[in-house]
């Protein structure tokens, strides 16, 4: 099964199969990008989008409003494809940046996928 991945609106959103699921403005947890031990990081914008096996991830740009640091990221795990649809993460995941692996969720939540 073909799905397909986008950015759209100027890297506002992140598209899957047509339809908006992430989007800048966004407030997400994520480890290991600036000097916070875990960065309550706004998303501003979306650069690049990709899949790695079931981990959908993107590239973006934002603010950690514990430091004021800006920051641009490696790809970072918004969602996965389960059976074709995509199931975002929970927003309390705590998201890890990755390089070429896309990243990966550390502390699932309960009612989310999981990590891989």
């Amino acid at each position: 099964m073909t799905v397909s991945l986008r950015t759209l609106d100027d890297g506002a959103w992140v598209s899957v199969a047509d339809e908006r699921r992430v989007g800048a403005s966004e407030l997400w947890y994520v480890a290991g990008i600036c000097a916070c031990p875990v960065a309550d990081f706004v998303v501003e914008g979306i650069t690049d989008v990709a899949v790695d096996g079931r981990t959908v991830a993107a590239e973006t740009y934002g603010t950690c409003i514990r430091c004021g640091e800006g920051v641009s990221t490696d790809p970072v795990p918004v969602g996965r494809l389960v059976a074709g649809a995509f199931e975002p993460l929970a927003a309390g995941a705590v998201r890890v940046p990755g390089g070429a692996d896309g990243g990966r969720q550390v502390s699932p939540a309960s009612g989310t996928s999981g990590e891989d």
